[in-house]
């Protein structure tokens, strides 16, 4: 990935962009943006802006509705090392302010109507691979690390100043995830060194430390009411643990790769995963019993995301396609297929490739091809079908 030639990157803004039951529908326009692959989007609490990271280092918020960008930035720029990469992207909960982590091992926050540059947080040696504001938007999550030079690195900011609260130490493997509970008091991570960790956010004191992976975990997902957190790891497997004992309820084995994505549903009653396999699956949460497997992709499965009412699940592919499922039987809803082909250089450039609206009608994925693109995830395919 490091060594590929990107070129043409445009962001594709359509209702209709899609293959239903084997139809081509084209999509109504395209922006052009950004000047290399698109690695992260985000999508503001109330719809209607969209924030994208790339290759490149820029940041670009756009309006939805009316398919324009609404500010372009460089938000990240070499440091040296010779990689610009914008790596993560959140909108605070109010929607006011965007975070944005980069590989120049900063984290920036802006205006999210303006797009000026508000706080530069600054203490990270190492790239920022993720982020996530607390519930209250009060404080600020950064997770990175480079191998044995600065393994695992975890801060926690104040989101409105920029001071550094805390440095979580414990990890010694590069840190690929980081959630906060439901309730904002707790952070979990998920690290190059096999292990899950539960941190006490006022402290930053370990709480938990999960063992039982035997390889890199590269996602954690907390259950609704956080009692259960879930993770995914290059060891083929996934686990829900206990929140409270830090003891493994459940592994969920079957997948036949590494899994690289897991989400609940928002009842938490379900939860999806993501694999190499080719292949997502989905669980009881309950009893750890695979409901179904939805097979479609050619290639490897790096991201699962439930809408919010947990009718459709969406994933995205190395085989150049993100798809839209039934979640109740698990019928493919939709295929979009980007242009082009070509893998992600980490798993933290995974993460956020697909994301759904809060309101859930619009479903956004992120290609390598250089393109987001943005369609109707409300619509059945016969209603497709009938345009």
């Amino acid at each position: 990935m490091r060594n590929a030639t990107f070129v043409g990157v445009s962001l594709v803004l359509a209702s209709l962009c899609a293959r239903a039951s084997g139809q081509e529908i084209q999509p109504r326009s395209i922006l052009k943006g950004h000047t290399s692959s698109v690695y992260c989007v985000a999508v503001a609490p109330d719809g209607k802006t969209l924030a994208s990271g790339s290759r490149d280092g820029v940041v670009i918020c756009w309006d939805v509705r009316e398919a324009r960008p609404k500010w372009t930035i460089q938000a990240h720029a070499d440091n040296g090392n010779g990689y610009t990469q914008v790596l993560s992207v959140a909108f605070s909960p109010d929607g006011k302010t965007l975070a944005s982590g980069g590989w120049d091992q900063t984290v920036k926050l802006w205006d999210a109507v303006t797009g000026k540059e508000l706080l530069i947080f600054k203490g990270h040696t190492s790239p920022v691979h993720g982020l996530a504001f607390s519930p209250d938007g009060k404080r600020l999550a950064t997770a990175g690390g480079t191998g044995s030079k600065n393994p695992g690195e975890v801060k926690l900011w104040d989101a409105v100043t920029a001071k550094e609260l805390l440095t979580f130490e414990g990890h010694t493997g590069e840190v690929w995830s980081v959630a906060f509970s439901p309730d904002g008091k707790r952070l979990a991570t998920a690290s190059e060194d096999k292990t899950v960790k539960l941190w006490d956010v006022d402290s930053g004191q370990v709480i938990l430390t999960m063992n039982g992976h035997t390889h890199a975990v590269f996602s954690v997902a907390f259950s609704p009411d956080g009692k259960l957190l879930a993770s995914a790891s290059n060891d083929r497997t996934v686990k829900l643990w206990d929140t409270a004992r830090g003891q493994v309820i459940l592994p969920l084995n079957g997948h036949t790769s590494p899994v690289y994505s897991v989400a609940f549903s928002p009842d938490g009653k379900r939860l999806a995963s993501a694999s190499l396999d080719k292949t997502v699956k989905l669980w009881d949460a309950a009893n750890g019993q695979q409901i179904m497997t939805l097979n479609g992709h050619t290639d490897g499965v790096w991201r699962v995301a439930f809408s919010p009412d947990g009718k459709r699940l969406a994933s995205a592919s190395w085989d150049n396609t993100t798809k839209l499922w039934d979640a109740a039987s698990g019928n493919e809803v939709l295929t979009l297929r980007h242009a082009i082909q070509s893998r992600a250089f980490s798993p933290s450039s995974l993460r956020q490739s697909v994301t759904f609206s809060p309101d859930g009608k619009r479903l956004a994925g992120a290609g390598f091809d250089d393109t987001i693109i943005i369609w109707d995830a409300s619509k059945s395919m016969k209603e497709l079908e009938k345009k």
